[in-house]
C-alpha cells in the first residue's frame, strides 16, 4: 500500500539547506532580507555596525524557530570585512549565499562641493568594502564547490547622479566588479549578481530627505507604479538570486524599481 504522508509536508524554502551572510543587516533592505532569508530556510550570519539593532533582528529570527547570528561590521576596513567571514566559517564551516547590501549615503550635493571626505568615504564603504567581501566571500565557497552572491547597487549607477555624484560612481564602479566576478568566478561555481534598486522606504531615504525636503516626493513622481518599494519586495529579489532557481543567472544587473529605469 502506497504511503502518501510525505504529500502533506510544507515545501522546502527557496533558501533552505543554505548558510547566507548579510551586510547591512541592521535595518532597511538588509534586515528584511536577513528576516525573509531566514524564513526561506536560510543559517543567516548578519552584520553591521549597529550591533544593538542587529541584535534585535537576531532575537527576532530566532523567536520564530530561525538561524540566526550577528556579527559586528565596518565595511571602511579591510580586517574587519575578512574577519566577519572567518566568523561565518567558525559558525557554519561553510558559505552558500551572501548579500552585500552594506552602504553609506553622501551628503547630497552637486559634484563640485562634493568634499573630499565623503569621496573617501563612499570609496572605502561603497566600493572596496564589497571588494574586499566579494574576494573573502568566494575564498569560502569555493571550498564547498561555490555559492552565489548578491551585490546591492542602485539605480543611481544608471544614469548621471547629480544629487549624490560620489555615490553613483562609486555604485557604477561596484557593477563593474560584479559584472567581472561572475566571468571570472563562473566557471568555479559562482554565480555573482547585482541589483540595481530604485527609491525604497529606508532610514537612507529618509536621512537623504531630512538634507533635501522633497526627494521622495520627486522620487516617487518617477516611479511607474506609483509608489516607493518596501524593503522586503527589494530583499525577495535577492533572495531568488541567491537560490538554485535562479541557476543559470550570473552577471546581471536586476532593477528593483517599479520601472522607473525603464
Amino acid at each position: 500500500m502506497t504511503n502518501h504522508t510525505d504529500n502533506h509536508h510544507a515545501p522546502a524554502g527557496l533558501l533552505t539547506g543554505k548558510v547566507v551572510f548579510v551586510t547591512g543587516a541592521s535595518r532597511g533592505i538588509g534586515a528584511a532580507a536577513a528576516r525573509l532569508f531566514a524564513r526561506e530556510g536560510a543559517a543567516v550570519v548578519l552584520a553591521a555596525r549597529g550591533t544593538e539593532a542587529l541584535q534585535d533582528v537576531v532575537t527576532g529570527i530566532r523567536a520564530g524557530g530561525g538561524v540566526a547570528d550577528a556579527v559586528t561590521l565596518d565595511l571602511a576596513d579591510r580586517a574587519s570585512v575578512r574577519a566577519a567571514v572567518d566568523r561565518v566559517e567558525e559558525l557554519h564551516g561553510r558559505l552558500d549565499g551572501a548579500f552585500n547590501n552594506g552602504a553609506t549615503i553622501q551628503r547630497p550635493g552637486p559634484i563640485g562641493t562634493t568634499s573630499d571626505e565623503d569621496i573617501e568615504e563612499q570609496f572605502a564603504v561603497n566600493f572596496r568594502g564589497h571588494w574586499t567581501a566579494m574576494t573573502a566571500e568566494a575564498a569560502l565557497m569555493r571550498r564547498n564547490g561555490g555559492g552565489a552572491i548578491v551585490n546591492t547597487s542602485s539605480i543611481g549607477s544608471r544614469r548621471a547622479n547629480p544629487a549624490l555624484p560620489a555615490y553613483g560612481a562609486m555604485k557604477r564602479a561596484l557593477n563593474s566588479i560584479t559584472e567581472t566576478a561572475a566571468v571570472t568566478w563562473g566557471r568555479e561555481g559562482i554565480r555573482v549578481n547585482g541589483i540595481t534598486p530604485g527609491g525604497t522606504a529606508t532610514e537612507m531615504i529618509e536621512t537623504w530627505e531630512a538634507a533635501s525636503p522633497g526627494v521622495i516626493a520627486r522620487n516617487t513622481a518617477l516611479i511607474p507604479l506609483g509608489r516607493m518599494a518596501e524593503p522586503r519586495e527589494v530583499a525577495e529579489v535577492a533572495a531568488w538570486l541567491l537560490s538554485d532557481r535562479a541557476s543559470m543567472v550570473n552577471g546581471a544587473m536586476v532593477p528593483v524599481d517599479g520601472g522607473a529605469g525603464a
